[in-house]
């Protein structure tokens, strides 16, 4: 699989050429890793986007994985189309990640949300295909763009999940910049963003500030 830089994980939001611009942006930025999510689309408009992204994030940082957001048969359509997506992103209630290795192949990149602690240790008891390459935790507060129904995690909660396991943990859900340095001194392998990056006016320069942020 080779190595990963998880520190900046950007989840996209919205659709159309401005979020395949931001992705590229943030990718040509340093962001190691890019999830296409965009839970509106339809299946066939989410392969285009993907598609899209997938293509403008290689063409500027070909080491940056891109991901699909829950949509293991969207990220296979795209990897028999030639689009260079590396895997998916699961939730508990999606396609179990054993079946999401099946479908795109041994070596795909396959992510699980783990937003619990007991979440984080069913996810470190697995072996072979049913284990994931990598747990997304959260939320780290309660944020708009997406209502888990869970309590945040917050700081002290990081340390917990990352002792835990051997699997990189990424903090997400409503992190901002100006959270970064405390979260990195969890022991987290990365933070994912949205509007952080998103809704920025350079996304470039946003992801940027993320990475040196970290530390």
């Amino acid at each position: 699989m080779g190595l990963i830089d998880w520190r900046a994980y950007l989840v996209t939001s919205g659709d159309g050429p401005a979020t395949v611009a931001a992705a590229a942006a943030a990718a040509a930025a340093g962001a190691g890793v890019i999830q296409v999510r965009a839970k509106h689309l339809l299946a066939g408009e989410l392969l285009d986007l993907v598609i899209d992204v997938a293509g403008a994030v290689a063409a500027v940082a070909p080491a940056t994985r891109v991901l699909v957001d829950d949509r293991a048969d969207v990220a296979h359509a795209a990897r028999r189309h030639g689009a260079p997506v590396h895997g998916v992103h699961l939730g508990q209630a999606d396609l179990p990640v054993a079946a999401a290795r099946a479908l795109l192949g041994s070596d795909a990149l396959v992510g699980l949300t783990a937003g619990t602690l007991e979440h984080v240790r069913e996810a470190e008891s697995r072996r072979g295909a049913a284990r994931p390459d990598y747990l997304g935790s959260g939320p780290f507060r309660p944020t708009p763009t997406k209502d888990v129904g869970r309590p945040p995690v917050g700081l002290a909660g990081y340390p917990l999940r990352v002792a835990a396991t051997r699997l990189p943990v990424i903090a997400i859900g409503d992190v901002t910049l100006a959270d970064v340095p405390a979260l990195s001194a969890t022991g987290v392998a990365g933070v994912a963003v949205v509007r952080e990056v998103m809704g920025a006016a350079d996304p470039g320069a946003a992801a940027a500030a993320v990475l040196a942020a970290w530390g």
